[in-house]
């Protein structure tokens, strides 16, 4: 099973969610980098970017398909993590610690899941 901290939020399309700051942090589950393989490449948005809540904000290129990645919420972008364009990896190795951006003036959505309800999500889609 995925490891699902208790602590995070969830999207139905595997993001995670953690307030920081007045902030969003947002990256990609376990279940997530699991099912996407080796991750090779990231496209992020630019800071200062508009995202809005259930749109593509980024791409995720692994050695099995590219993938969008799905905004949590409606906001602008604060901080983009730049160290992925060198190691997209990271987010293979530590799925929770390689955040991918974070939202600022954030309109949060009542989408997000808790722990159990994600880790339902997650049972579905394996036994499916």
């Amino acid at each position: 099973m995925a490891n699902i901290p208790a602590d995070l939020k969830y999207t139905k399309s595997h993001e995670w969610v953690k307030e920081e700051d007045g902030l969003l942090v947002v990256g990609l589950t376990d279940f997530a980098a699991t099912a996407l393989g080796d991750i090779v490449f990231i496209r992020l948005p630019e800071a200062g970017e508009e995202v809005t809540a259930g749109e593509s904000f980024a791409e995720v290129e692994s050695v099995k398909a590219v993938s969008d990645v799905f905004s949590p919420a409606t906001g602008k972008v604060a901080e983009v993590n730049e160290a992925l364009n060198d190691a997209p990896e990271a987010v293979n190795e530590d799925p929770y610690g390689a955040w991918l951006i974070k939202i600022a003036g954030t309109e949060a959505t009542d989408e997000l899941l808790d722990a159990s309800a994600y880790e339902a999500v997650c049972a579905a889609e394996e036994d499916a």
